[in-house]
C-alpha cells in the first residue's frame, strides 16, 4: 500500500496510478466520481468517513439502499478503501495527520468554508507532508464570497443558464437528465489532482486546488458564451435541439421514432440529400452552404421533416450509415445499454455485494494503454479501518484499542479487529 512503488514495478503491473494515494474527504456525487476515475487507473483511494453521521450520504440514497449500502454509492465507490475516523477528536486528528504524511492527496467536497475550519489547506498540512496536495470540489470556490453558500448540480444548471437553452422553445426551462455539472467537475478535479501530484514530485512542494461547481458550469458555456461575450449573441431554446447555428444537425421525427442527423461538415450535407433522395436540395442556392440554409431554414427544414416521417427509424440509419452521414437513433436507456457496442467496448462490470448482491453499472471511460482495472464493490462503512491502520501506520492491537477508547472511531465504536488482506485494482 505504500504510494512509493517502485518504477519497474509500477510498469509491470500496468496501472497508471499505481504509486498515487489519496484522502478522500467526500461525498454523494461529485466528489466521489472524481476519486472513481483515479481508483480505475490504479490508485489507492482511502475514504474518510465521519462514523457519527453514518459516513457517506450516498450509503442511503433511494430507491435501491439497503444496510448502509445502496447501487447509487457503488457507482462512485467501487474499489475504495472506508476507513471511520471521527476528524472532531484529538485521536482522530492524530491518525488523520499520519496518513497525510504517507499520502499524495487530501481531496474533499465541501462547502467552501470547510477546509479551513477543518485544517485540510496546504498551509494546515504542509509542515507533515510538504508534496501533500489539497484539492476541494466546492460549490462556488474557496477563494468566493459565496464560499459559505450550498449548492448542487440543478442549481449550476440553472445559475448558469444551463436550463435556459434546454428544452423546447415553447416549454419551460429545463435541466439535463444528468447531473453533467457534478460529473464534469469531477473530471476537472481528477485532472487537477494528478497535475497537482506531477508538479509536487517535480517540485518538492504541494498546492491547493480550488474546483468549483459554479465554474464548471459557466466554462462549459464555451462557444455560446464567447459569442455572447464578443458579439453579443442571445442564446435560445431550439426546436428539436436543434444546434444554434449549424443546419441541419438535430433531432428529425421518423414513422416510428427519432433520429439524430448531424451535418456538422458541407460534405455531409452533400451526402445527406442523396440519401434522402432529394439531390435538388443540394443544388437549390437557397441551401448550398451554412449560411444560406440558416437563413432559409424555414422553408428547407419541412423539406427534411417530411422526408424522414415517411420511413421508419432503422431505415434511415441503414441509409445514412452507408452514405456516410452521422447519425444515430434517439434511444431510451434500456435501449441505450443493449446497444452491441457498449459491450464491444466492455463498459459494464460485475461485482458481488454482500447486501445488494449482483451489482451491473457502468465502468470508467478513462483508458491508459492496454491496462483494464479488475473492478471490486464499494466499501461497507469503515471496512477497512484495521487494514490501514495496521499496514500505514504500523497499529497494533494495543494502540488500536487506545485509539477506540479516546473516540477516533466515533464516540462508542468498538475497536476494530486488526487484520490484514489483499486488495488488487
Amino acid at each position: 500500500m505504500s504510494p512509493e512503488i517502485p518504477r519497474g514495478q509500477q510498469e509491470a503491473d500496468g496501472r497508471p496510478l499505481a504509486d498515487v494515494r489519496v484522502l478522500a474527504l467526500e461525498q454523494y456525487g461529485a466528489g466521489p466520481f472524481a476519486t472513481s476515475q483515479l481508483v480505475d487507473l490504479g490508485a489507492e483511494v482511502i475514504k474518510i468517513e465521519d462514523p457519527g453521521s453514518g459516513g457517506d450520504v450516498a450509503r442511503s440514497v433511494p430507491p435501491y439502499a439497503n444496510e448502509g449500502s445502496s447501487l447509487f454509492f457503488e457507482c462512485f465507490n467501487r474499489g475504495k478503501l472506508s476507513v471511520s475516523l471521527d476528524l472532531g477528536t484529538e485521536a482522530g486528528r492524530q491518525v488523520f495527520e499520519e496518513l497525510v504524511a504517507r499520502s499524495d492527496v487530501v481531496f474533499a467536497n465541501v462547502r467552501g468554508d470547510v477546509p479551513a475550519k477543518l485544517g485540510l489547506r496546504y498551509e494546515d498540512l504542509s509542515h507533515i507532508n510538504a508534496k501533500i496536495v489539497c484539492c476541494f470540489l466546492t460549490s462556488y470556490g474557496i477563494a468566493s464570497s459565496e464560499q459559505t453558500a450550498p449548492g448542487y448540480d440543478y442549481v449550476m444548471q440553472g445559475r448558469a443558464g444551463w436550463m435556459s437553452l434546454t428544452g423546447e422553445p415553447d416549454g419551460p426551462p429545463a435541466k439535463s437528465g444528468l447531473s453533467l455539472v457534478d460529473y464534469s467537475t469531477g473530471l476537472a478535479a481528477a485532472v487537477a489532482m494528478v497535475a497537482g501530484v506531477h508538479a509536487a514530485r517535480r517540485t518538492g512542494r504541494g498546492s491547493d486546488c480550488d474546483l468549483a461547481l459554479f465554474d464548471t458550469a459557466i466554462g462549459m458555456l464555451s462557444y455560446v458564451g464567447a459569442w455572447h461575450l464578443s458579439a453579443g449573441f442571445t442564446p435560445a431554446r431550439t426546436k428539436n435541439s436543434a444546434h444554434p447555428s449549424l443546419i441541419p444537425f438535430q433531432n428529425f421525427k421518423t414513422a416510428d421514432g427519432w433520429i439524430v442527423v448531424a451535418c456538422a461538415k458541407e460534405k455531409f450535407w452533400e451526402r445527406l440529400v442523396g440519401a434522402l433522395g432529394r439531390p435538388e436540395l443540394g443544388t437549390d442556392p437557397r441551401y448550398a452552404r451554412f449560411g444560406a440554409r440558416k437563413k432559409n431554414a424555414a422553408t428547407l427544414l419541412p423539406e427534411l421533416e417530411s422526408c424522414f416521417s415517411a420511413r421508419p427509424t432503422g431505415y434511415w440509419l441503414s441509409a445514412l450509415t452507408a452514405a456516410g452521414v452521422p447519425c444515430g437513433p434517439v434511444n431510451d436507456v434500456a435501449q441505450a445499454l443493449a446497444d452491441p457496442l457498449v459491450t464491444e467496448r466492455n463498459m459494464i462490470v460485475e461485482t458481488d455485494h454482500p447486501t445488494l448482491g449482483a451489482v451491473r453499472q457502468l465502468g470508467g471511460v478513462v483508458r491508459v494503454g492496454p491496462f483494464r482495472p479488475v473492478h471490486q464493490r464499494g466499501p461497507l462503512l469503515g471496512e477497512h479501518t484495521s487494514q490501514v491502520l495496521a499496514e500505514l501506520l504500523g497499529a497494533d492491537d494495543a494502540r488500536v484499542r487506545e485509539l477506540a477508547e479516546t473516540g477516533a472511531f466515533g464516540a462508542g465504536a468498538p475497536s476494530p479487529e486488526i487484520k490484514r488482506e489483499e486488495r488488487h485494482t
